[in-house]
């Protein structure tokens, strides 16, 4: 068992590992709790996972909840004042907020389209003077479209709005590039991004205790699909005084398992690590395999607002399920299947006009999906403790994805 500890509340322990693998079963200690890795954290945005409510979020084994610090800063200081997160929202257990760079930074392309910051591309036809969010050495200027007004993050501006957040775990502010930027962009951003890192320490360190408890700061890894640029951050990284890591970045599924390795092969290995943004089942199983520790991503919240229901044999659309009588998965623990919901009832809910069926569709099939992506966590962390991540990984990716894997 290794275990890596801090004077501050936070500390993580490793008590499996996979053999000749970088991936672990582990614990990661808060002030506010627990976290049993690998683990998936809940995404609630602004406090709140849509259409779930933190009873219903218990019910699914959540261990904790992610939220965003662009979203939640003007109401930061209302936060702090009322004890931080997880007091704020109702949660009361672990939290980590994002520090919002991939949201301000994603206005610098369009709402929802490819996200790319360098000045000299044209990224999806839009002129780069038109954008809403532009990059500079001091942080991001940019345009709220939401409140019409013009406004600036940087590190020091991210830290403050974060530890008044007041989560858990917090990350540095960094520079997502995309899979569209060049080589050289990426050298540039990850400069800049490594700059950023040591002013968010230097802030962090000012307000990190200022709720009563300490909150925890991880450095965000960059470097786009290059391995040289990948190791060399990790290795600088890994030398400053951050409690553990974020792997982020623009990802192509195929290569997922060899950036997280380059990554977490120049990474502490008695530190938490979590991927960014991903959650389909091979991402967690080939994250975990390769060292990532926690998971967040919307995906599961939002797939099932779109009809896509999560089961042991792959995804299926609600709406081919007319008159069906089948629960979702017969297999599945999750509030909504034990009921005894069956998806030609879900399918009604779903194609109803009312928005009363509406909202009971998004909440159970909500609660469906979270609870079978924790449940593919606990079930792997089961298995490294077992001892047989390797074949429960093969079978449960040979059913999920039979044509694939």
């Amino acid at each position: 068992m290794t275990t890596y500890k801090n004077d501050n509340k936070f500390s993580f322990e490793i008590i499996k590992e996979i053999p000749g693998k970088l991936g672990r079963a582990g614990i990661i200690h808060t002030p506010h709790g627990d976290i049993h890795t690998p683990a998936f954290m809940c995404v609630g945005t602004n406090g709140q996972v849509r259409f779930v409510s933190m009873e219903e979020l218990k019910s699914v084994n959540a261990q904790a909840m992610l939220s965003n610090g662009y979203h939640l800063r003007n109401t930061s200081y209302e936060i702090a004042e009322n004890g931080g997160l997880a007091a704020w929202s109702g949660w009361d257990g672990p939290t980590l907020t994002d520090s919002g760079g991939f949201q301000v930074m994603s206005l610098g392309s369009g709402l929802g389209k490819v996200v790319s910051m360098d000045r000299e591309k044209e990224v999806v036809n839009t002129d780069p003077q038109d954008r809403l969010a532009h990059v500079c050495e001091d942080g991001v200027y940019f345009h709220d479209p939401f409140t019409d007004q013009d406004d600036f993050i940087g590190p020091e501006e991210s830290m403050q709005i974060q530890c008044r957040i007041g989560a858990d775990i917090h990350m540095a502010y960094d520079e997502l590039t995309s899979l569209a930027d060049s080589y050289e962009y990426n050298v540039e951003a990850l400069a800049r991004t490594e700059r950023w890192a040591i002013r968010s320490i230097e802030e962090h360190k000012k307000h990190c205790d200022d709720l009563g408890y300490h909150q925890s700061l991880y450095g965000v890894i960059q470097g786009g699909r290059w391995e040289d640029l990948r190791r060399s951050t990790s290795k600088k990284f890994a030398q400053m005084e951050f409690d553990g890591y974020g792997l982020g970045g623009a990802f192509l599924k195929e290569s997922l398992g060899e950036i997280l390795r380059w990554c977490c092969e120049e990474l502490p290995k008695n530190k938490p690590r979590h991927l960014l943004g991903l959650s389909h089942p091979d991402d967690i199983l080939i994250g975990t395999e390769m060292g990532a520790d926690t998971f967040d991503c919307v995906a599961p919240t939002r797939e099932a607002r779109h009809g896509k229901l999560y089961t042991k044999y792959g995804p299926i659309a609600i709406s081919k399920f007319a008159d069906s009588d089948e629960l979702i998965d017969n297999t599945c623990d999750c509030p909504t299947c034990k009921a005894g919901w069956t998806r030609g009832q879900l399918r009604a809910l779903y194609k109803s006009q009312k928005l009363e069926d509406k909202h009971q569709y998004n909440n159970l099939t909500s609660i469906h999906n979270l609870r079978f992506i924790i449940r593919l966590t606990e079930e792997a962390r089961e298995a490294i403790l077992n001892g047989n991540f390797e074949e429960y990984k093969k079978e449960f990716l040979k059913n999920y994805y039979p044509n694939k894997y």
